[in-house]
Parts: C-alpha cells; sequence; structure tokens
C-alpha cells in the first residue's frame, strides 16, 4: 500500500516533534502515513497549504504562527476550532473542501485526566494567559465541569472577553477574569497558558496559589523542568507536569481525525523522554 502524505506547517518548523511523532504512530499502527515538516513563508501560509493539497496531501498539522491563518482559510470548521478561534489540524472532505479543527483543548485534558489522573471535575482552576493557546483549550476544560475556572493576565479585558467567549460553556462553572497580581489562595489546578517559560520569564503571579496539594501544569514542554514548573516547586508543588503529554495528545486526536485509528500515546511520550 503506497504511503499517503502528511505535514505539519510553521515558522520556523525545525524544532518540530510532530514528524517523530506521526512516524511511531504510524509504525505502531501499521497505517501507510508519512509525515514531513514543511517551512511556509510568513506571507504565503494559503499558497502552501494550496500547493500541498494539491500534489495530493491528505492532513495537515499547523503550528505558530500559521493557527488562526489555518482557521480563516478553511471552508468548513468543526464546532471546538470554530470555538478556538484557532485551527492545528486541516483536512478535505468528500467535496474537496478545506475543513479546520483544533486537537488541543482534547490533548491537554487527555493528559491531564487519563495519563496524570488529575481530577478537573469539581476542581478549581487558575488558568494564566489570555492568548490562542488557552482559547484552544478553554472549550475542553470546561467540558470537564469544574467547580470553578479563573482566567489571569496581564491586560485584564483579554481575560474577561474569553470569560465572555464562553460563559455558555461554563454551565455549572464559576467563570472568572483577574490580573495576575490578584489571586492570592491556592487552587486545586494552575496552568500556564503563557509563552514566558519559552523565555525562561515568569508571569508576576503570587506563589500563594500554589497548596501542597496543587496539580502544575505548563503547556510548554522542556527536557528540563520549565522555569514555570521550577518556579511551582520552589513554592511547594508536588506534582508538576510539562506539556509534551498534551503534544502527543493532540496528535493523537489529529492522527485519528484522519485516519480513524487512535494510536497509544504512552509509549511515545516515553521515547520522545528518552531521545
Amino acid at each position: 500500500m503506497k504511503n499517503e502524505l502528511y505535514a505539519v506547517v510553521g515558522n520556523p518548523i525545525n524544532h518540530s516533534k510532530s514528524p517523530r511523532i506521526h512516524s511511531l504512530f504510524a509504525q505502531q499502527t501499521g497505517e501507510p502515513v508519512e509525515y514531513t515538516a514543511i517551512q511556509a513563508p510568513l506571507d504565503d501560509f494559503a499558497g502552501t497549504v494550496k500547493q500541498f493539497f494539491e500534489a495530493g496531501g491528505k492532513g495537515l498539522n499547523v503550528t505558530v504562527p500559521f493557527k488562526e491563518h489555518a482557521w480563516a482559510l478553511a471552508e468548513h470548521r468543526t464546532p471546538r476550532a470554530e470555538k478556538a478561534g484557532a485551527a492545528n489540524t486541516l483536512y478535505l472532505d468528500q467535496e474537496n473542501d478545506l475543513v479546520a479543527d483544533n486537537t488541543d483543548g482534547v490533548g491537554i485534558v487527555r493528559d491531564l485526566r487519563e495519563n496524570q489522573k488529575v481530577q478537573l471535575q469539581g476542581a478549581r482552576i487558575l488558568v494564566l494567559g489570555a492568548g490562542g493557546a488557552v482559547r484552544g483549550v478553554l472549550g475542553p476544560i470546561l467540558a470537564e465541569q469544574p467547580a470553578a475556572l479563573t482566567i489571569a493576565n496581564r491586560t485584564v479585558a483579554k481575560a474577561e472577553a474569553l470569560v465572555r467567549l464562553f460563559a455558555e460553556e461554563a454551565a455549572s462553572a464559576e467563570l472568572s477574569a483577574c490580573g495576575f497580581e490578584q489571586p492570592a489562595q491556592p487552587f486545586d489546578v494552575v496552568i500556564n497558558g503563557t509563552s514566558a517559560s519559552l523565555q525562561g520569564d515568569l508571569p508576576p503571579i503570587s506563589g500563594s496559589v500554589i497548596g501542597p496539594d496543587t496539580v502544575v501544569y505548563d503547556m510548554m514542554y522542556s527536557l528540563q523542568t520549565t522555569t514555570f514548573n521550577q518556579w511551582a516547586q520552589d513554592n511547594g508543588a508536588q506534582r508538576v507536569y510539562d506539556g509534551l503529554g498534551m503534544l502527543v495528545e493532540q496528535a493523537a486526536e489529529a492522527f485519528h481525525v484522519w485516519r480513524c485509528v487512535r494510536p497509544e500515546t504512552a509509549p511515545v511520550v516515553e521515547e520522545l523522554r528518552n531521545d
């Protein structure tokens, strides 16, 4: 059986673990998948996508800075992509129309709930940041029925906009917004959705949000402990996780969207940790 072509597109793209992840999925499942990385010019993402599918490509993952471009380019969007305002997965439907999906939220929820055994239902959750990364995961996190979810951000108006956008999904959850300096009591789960860890920086948040039972999750991943997770440990956190599991889980969901086959994620996470 001839391999079918998939790829991740971004700029820059050399650092991407997606080709490794999907090649491990293909080996594991026996699916005829060939997966590469494409660096799109910053000013011609649309042309890159068009060229890929015209050449017979079957599906694309999309990473920074093109997730909003992918969302805008698509002729159809899944409900979770629609709400996220960004897409990380593209494919053609039976009518050859471009469909956008977003698997990031599923990725973080699966990693927290299935892999790390974190109880999200009834939890009091603090999410740091109000950019695209956070918007992409709020819907699936709220679907887990936390008791309360607080979005803290440097610009409070951005966090307040997300509260309005996701008010319906909040159901019984108490959904609120504030500045970084405001939360003072410990939360059950603290999720860092800012990009501060990439620069080795920290959001200006009080250590009092960390209690001895607080689970801390940095959506960034690193071979070493991320700056944020190190800060959390210094403030007494016993359980800290980075975003590698989320990366693998969102990839598995994309693989399932494309191939209707769900790969096992645990061995892939383990292999990446040992690379």
